[in-house]
């Protein structure tokens, strides 16, 4: 016998909406608009990847990088209105921005300075209205402290 899987067909606009409530939900604390926690926009096999933390994959390891990470975070702001959105025609959404926030090594901000953190782009895969995939790719020294590596910034 035959099982059919039933798949729902999204658009753009729907999967770009599943990325912002994701967006908006860490602006929140980790909380999405309707009071569900970040982790219900996930499928149950999704992958999450952030830089020197490395991937997860599942709910489980995915809350607990969001909670390594979310620990050395005191507050972020995402800046909606210069998002920059790529839509693949498919499951694949890209998503490039700035943010603002409080590390607890200190504040930073987009373009302050122009060479440090607050620059990201997101790579989601969305398919029956969740998250499969999320590639984040930053700069995780959020309070520009790692300079010394860089002779570059001795200079400006």
């Amino acid at each position: 016998m035959a099982v059919a899987l039933s798949r729902q067909t999204m658009t753009d606009e729907q999967r770009k909406s599943v990325a912002l409530e994701y967006l908006k939900g860490f602006d929140n604390g980790g909380v999405t608009s309707d009071g569900a926690p970040l982790l219900d926009l996930f499928a149950s096999d999704a992958q999450v990847y952030f830089p020197k933390w490395g991937l997860a994959t599942g709910k489980e390891e995915i809350g607990r990088l969001f909670g390594d990470v979310g620990a050395t975070i005191t507050s972020i702001r995402h800046h909606y209105a210069s998002f920059n959105w790529i839509f693949s025609g498919g499951d694949t959404v890209v998503c490039e921005g700035t943010s603002h926030g409080e590390h607890r090594d200190g504040p930073w901000r987009a373009g302050v300075p122009e060479w440090g953190a607050g620059r990201w782009c997101d790579v989601f895969e969305i398919r029956d209205w969740l998250i499969q995939r999320v590639f984040i790719y930053l700069d995780p020294d959020y309070a520009g402290a790692d300079t010394a590596r860089y002779p570059w910034l001795a200079d400006g």
